[in-house]
């Protein structure tokens, strides 16, 4: 990408497309064009296709969705399959027709079956039955990665896909009915030391382990790929490290500076009881992440609530 090149970023206001934005910003790139979604609902075909008709968009981040947790994503499975589909068809189709010279597509770390061998492989995709409280969503992203590998196939269009694992940092999402897990231990960890509540309620048993990334790592990933990675297939973005949600939460009761209790409650859902990404496909083109848990989370607490 030259430094004018003009660069779409779908999805600006979330936290993955505000990390990119800023990313591209720093890096010198100065023609970036970008819409909030009461400006153009990407679910609407003929808005996305008068949009991409007007601006000559060179390069799209593809960043936007409709995103949750396990509440949200079980409670609105309708809406994450319709509305993910859409998104992403639309801005696929319509880089295809106007002549995008390339595209990265952003999915997530739950297309993977829920029984995945770990770490999970590229290769592990549709080997096995899909986590069921998130499968819309994750049906709807599988969907997109062979969408573009189809594109690829059919029209020659270099569209390349990354799977993130799970992520946190700026402009995350920190509503308890429908956050990730870290965002939402902040919260309840923060609010609870604020009010001197006794203890704290924990979704499940604590036994499931997670990988986190930065989403400022994650930024890094994609402009990395966008300059390096041409090829069909996805490519794994994550930190390499795990975390059993139990040892989370003592890390953030940590960090945050609270001294109540832990209340399990095992009658809620854990979700899949591991997912850790094999990144070496991307770690061998030359990345790697820099942010560690536990650096990421203190200076994500500090902008998000103790300094405030």
């Amino acid at each position: 990408m030259e430094k004018n090149s003009k660069i779409y970023v779908a999805g600006h206001r979330g936290m993955v497309g505000s990390a990119i934005l800023r990313k591209l910003e720093t890096e010198g790139y100065t023609n970036l064009v970008f819409r909030t979604s009461s400006e153009l609902d990407l679910r609407n075909q003929e808005a996305v296709e008068a949009f991409f008709e007007a601006e000559g968009i060179d390069y799209v981040f593809l960043a936007a969705a409709k995103v949750g947790g396990i509440l949200a994503n079980n409670t609105y499975r309708a809406e994450f399959l319709y509305d993910n589909l859409m998104i992403q068809n639309n801005i696929i189709h319509q880089s295809y027709k106007t002549g995008v010279k390339k595209l990265l597509f952003l999915g997530s770390s739950c297309i993977y079956p829920k029984m995945a061998p770990q770490p999970m492989r590229e290769d592990a995709l549709l080997t096995g039955l899909l986590e069921p409280t998130n499968e819309p969503y994750a049906i709807a992203k599988i969907a997109g990665i062979k969408m573009c590998d189809a594109y690829r196939d059919q029209y020659e269009c270099n569209f390349i896909s990354a799977m993130p694992t799970n992520l946190y940092g700026p402009n995350d999402n920190y509503d308890l009915k429908n956050s990730h897990v870290l965002p939402a231990l902040l919260r309840k960890f923060h609010e609870a030391k604020e009010n001197n509540a006794p203890s704290v309620e924990v979704w499940g048993t604590g036994s499931p382990l997670r990988e986190f990334l930065h989403v400022d790592d994650l930024a890094n990933a994609c402009l990395f790929l966008m300059e390096n990675y041409n090829d069909a297939g996805h490519v794994n973005v994550g930190s390499g490290s795990e975390i059993s949600i139990k040892d989370l939460a003592e890390l953030i009761k940590d960090i945050v500076g609270y001294e109540g209790d832990l209340n399990w409650d095992s009658t809620k859902p854990d979700g899949t009881p591991r997912k850790l990404m094999d990144n070496s496909k991307i770690n061998q083109l030359g990345w790697q992440p820099a942010i560690s848990l536990r650096e990421g989370i203190e200076t994500v607490y500090a902008e998000k609530f103790a300094l405030t």
